[in-house]
């Protein structure tokens, strides 16, 4: 007489654990697709953090080399003699603002 198996007992013994060691694996590979996306994360940002670093050093050095000491202070000298002339006319702006408003006050005071 052969053993007759029953299909209930085939779920419980062998699909049961089958399935609970599937979770078990996509589990553990979440885990780890979780750490590896960190931790590219980290080297992306040391690597962004390094390349500013050497273009800010780049930048340093083709102002020291390729720009002329001369040139920088022709520039700075127009820049200077235009914010004196910029100074001059805000003085003279505020001095007729005063005047003008010194005549409106004499103008008030006739009354």
């Amino acid at each position: 007489m052969p053993i007759q198996i029953e299909p209930l007992w085939w779920i419980t013994a062998v699909e049961a654990p089958v399935v609970a060691a599937l979770f078990w694996m996509i589990h553990g590979l979440r885990k780890e697709i979780a750490a590896r996306i960190e931790r590219g994360d980290q080297r992306d940002s040391d690597a962004l953090t390094r390349t500013r670093e050497d273009l800010a050093q780049f930048k340093l050095e083709v102002a020291r080399t390729y720009v002329p000491l001369s040139l920088i202070r022709d520039l700075d000298r127009r820049i200077s003699d235009h914010l004196v002339r910029i100074e001059a006319k805000l003085g003279e702006v505020s001095r007729a603002g005063i005047a003008v408003a010194q005549a409106a006050r004499r103008m008030e005071e006739r009354e």
